[in-house]
């Protein structure tokens, strides 16, 4: 196999866990594999140097400041490699075999990119290459960084550009857990997970894979997640498949908006889960909901809109704190689906607005990490649909 090892900076921390990552990293090698190796900064170095910068330093300054970090870290692993009777040569920016490119926009140069990437996969027999993470280089030959989370990126863009089996992301937890294992009892590892599901999580405070690096996921491309004390690079932990699809739908049937109003519903525990739990034992699909200071709507399928009418409204006489229920009915959805959505700035303006400039009305927008829907009139639907297309 070919496979891209990233190892994070707690799994680098101290001597004894620079020792674990290169005893996982020989073991693999004198296995047969062929070995790349991304290493963040040891422990909080970067934090630790960005805190001492205390003066007016530009970009340019800073980013060269902090890469310091990463460069300590891949020497110490060539180092321990070395001592191991393993070939391994450090990779840093301004070094021949440099991979990670970036233009005058701090955008990665994706061709240029994939150029070096490919030079650099076909000189692995052999010998190691120890890269550091989190940096990249731009024309000139000026460091610059890929952001937060950047050495997962790093990690997870090689491992697609240089045509790796498996990306294995080595770091302080067992993969993705079930929940956080600080805080609840009995969580578990998870075996295997989604982009898309973990995208949501990263999103929402998981911190496992940065979303970044995810975005370069494609389907032939394994991701692993494990524990740096696993000890052995090519088994365990969580396994991430699949890859982001950018994917705009549209319902093929009518719903019906639902809107429950109430006093102060957002200080009256339960309610959300006593009017869906009537829905749900009639056997009703509820398509989303959206919740506001003092109201609650669902969106259902139309065919059983009166149905649930009567169920809620059965719920409002009995509640005091409910005051009313309303039906809208001929409500379309439009759904926008896509990995690179948080990534891009402005994204509901660049949605809403066209549809507000052809004189639209929208019912509602509710979002997730990866994903806008738009709720419109269902005479209005083929023209919303366009508009968004045309925009994506």
């Amino acid at each position: 196999m070919r496979v891209i090892a990233k190892f994070g900076g707690t799994s680098l921390g101290s001597g004894d866990r620079i020792n674990r990552a290169a005893d996982s990293i020989a073991a693999a090698v004198e296995a047969g594999h062929e070995i790349a190796v991304v290493a963040s900064a040891m422990g909080s170095t970067t934090d630790e140097l960005l805190d001492d910068i205390e003066f007016d330093a530009d970009d340019r300054d800073r980013a060269e400041i902090v890469s310091m970090g990463e460069r300590t870290s891949v020497r110490m692993l060539k180092a321990a490699l070395g001592a191991r009777g393993i070939e391994a040569m450090f990779v840093e920016p301004g070094s021949e075999a440099w991979p990670v490119i970036t233009n005058d926009l701090g955008e990665v140069d994706v061709e240029e990119t994939k150029r070096r990437a490919t030079a650099l996969a076909n000189d692995l027999e052999g010998v190691v290459p120890v890269v550091t993470g989190f940096l990249a280089q731009n024309h000139d030959g000026e460091i610059t960084t890929l952001g937060r989370g950047g050495s997962d990126t790093t990690a997870v863009m090689l491992g697609r550009y240089m045509r790796a089996d498996e990306v294995v992301i080595v770091t302080d937890v067992e993969g993705v857990m079930t929940g956080d294992p600080h805080v609840v009892e009995g969580a578990r590892n998870v075996g295997r997970i989604t982009v898309d599901e973990l995208r949501n999580l990263s999103f929402r405070g998981a911190e496992v894979v940065a979303p970044s690096a995810l975005s370069y996921k494609d389907g032939t491309l394994d991701v692993r997640v494990v524990h740096y004390q696993h000890g052995d690079l090519l088994t365990g932990g969580t396994l991430i498949e699949g890859q982001f699809q950018n994917l705009i739908d549209m319902e093929d049937e009518s719903l019906a908006c639902l809107t429950v109003a109430g006093r102060a519903i957002r200080n009256s525990p339960g309610i959300l889960a006593e009017l869906s739990q009537a829905l749900r034992d009639a056997g009703i699909n509820i398509d989303a909901v959206a919740s506001g200071m003092d109201s609650i709507t669902f969106y259902i399928g139309e065919s059983r809109a009166e149905e649930a009418e009567n169920l809620l409204h059965a719920k409002v006489v009995d509640d005091q704190t409910l005051s009313s229920i309303t039906v809208d009915d001929d409500v379309a959805v439009i759904r926008v689906t896509g990995g690179e959505l948080p990534n891009r700035p402005g994204v509901i303006l660049d949605i809403v607005q066209p549809i507000s400039e052809a004189g639209i009305n929208i019912h509602d927008v509710i979002t997730s990490a990866t994903s806008v829907a738009i709720f419109v009139a269902w005479e209005d639907r083929e023209e919303t649909l366009e508009i968004v297309q045309d925009e994506f």
